[in-house]
């Protein structure tokens, strides 16, 4: 299938590692131009040459999310860069597991208003993009822990919030050929990520959430990119407000 991705201008923060960078190298495989944002300088400049490798325009700058009005900044000058956003990918995270005061305040930063924020910044261009092409797209990454909650967690809390704020921005925007969807990862295994962490240095854990698996095996980032890519495309027109879950059943919920 021709995803009719090639040429497109795409924006990912959070886009040097795991999940992000999977969704990052599949744009590519398709032609399309990448700006994207992390805070690891050194990994923004691997990530951007092991992309522009693949004969793309690409391009990224290091950029705390939490400090919003760098990030909307840093939105605008990626506009200029690429030429316009046609799919604006909000893929950060601070990764407050817990329920600490710092986990909910760098969560609200970083998971909610870095994604707000970020939207907010590229939807400017994401209409032109409309105007012009008849569809732009907004992904948000959020977590299967919206619809799990074995213990109270920012993470969690503000990922449920993602996908409330996703579906009224849908609503909001599809007058404008602007579809905003979201996609809910289960259990990830990057292995200098969160799950690989876990199964280092609290094994017991890893195999409690392991075993939760029906299909036997945690998902890797490739397979949730592929689903990313195809929310992004124009084949996926008429889809939006929706929350898709790339989970190999992890989650119990019926979804209706």
């Amino acid at each position: 299938m021709d995803l009719r991705l090639n040429g497109r201008n795409i924006v990912i923060t959070g886009g040097t590692r795991g999940i992000g960078r999977a969704i990052a190298e599949h744009f590519a495989d398709e032609n399309a131009n990448i700006a994207l944002c992390a805070r690891n300088e050194q990994q923004v400049v691997e990530t951007i040459q092991a992309l522009q490798d693949k004969g793309i325009n690409a391009v990224g700058a290091a950029v705390d999310i939490a400090d919003h009005a760098k990030l909307r900044s840093w939105i605008d000058h990626a506009a200029e860069q690429l030429g316009g956003i046609d799919a604006m990918i909000a893929n950060p995270s601070a990764f407050g597991i817990g329920a600490t005061e710092d986990d909910w305040k760098s969560g609200y930063a970083v998971d909610l208003m870095g994604t707000v924020q970020a939207i907010e910044a590229a939807t400017p261009y994401l209409e032109k993009s409309a105007d012009s092409a008849g569809d732009a797209a907004v992904l948000l990454i959020s977590s299967a822990l919206v619809a799990e909650a074995d213990m109270e967690s920012a993470y969690g809390a503000y990922k449920a919030a993602l996908v409330h704020y996703a579906k009224g921005a849908a609503r909001r925007l599809a007058p404008k050929g602007i579809r905003v969807n979201a996609i809910s990862p289960g259990t990830i295994y990057v292995d200098d990520g969160f799950w690989g962490n876990v199964q280092r240095n609290m094994p017991e854990l890893y195999e409690h959430y392991f075993n939760r698996n029906p299909m036997g095996r945690m998902g890797c980032p490739n397979e949730v990119a592929k689903a990313a890519l195809f929310l992004c495309s124009p084949v996926a027109s008429f889809i939006t407000g929706e929350n898709l879950f790339v989970d190999g059943a992890f989650t119990n919920r019926v979804n209706y």
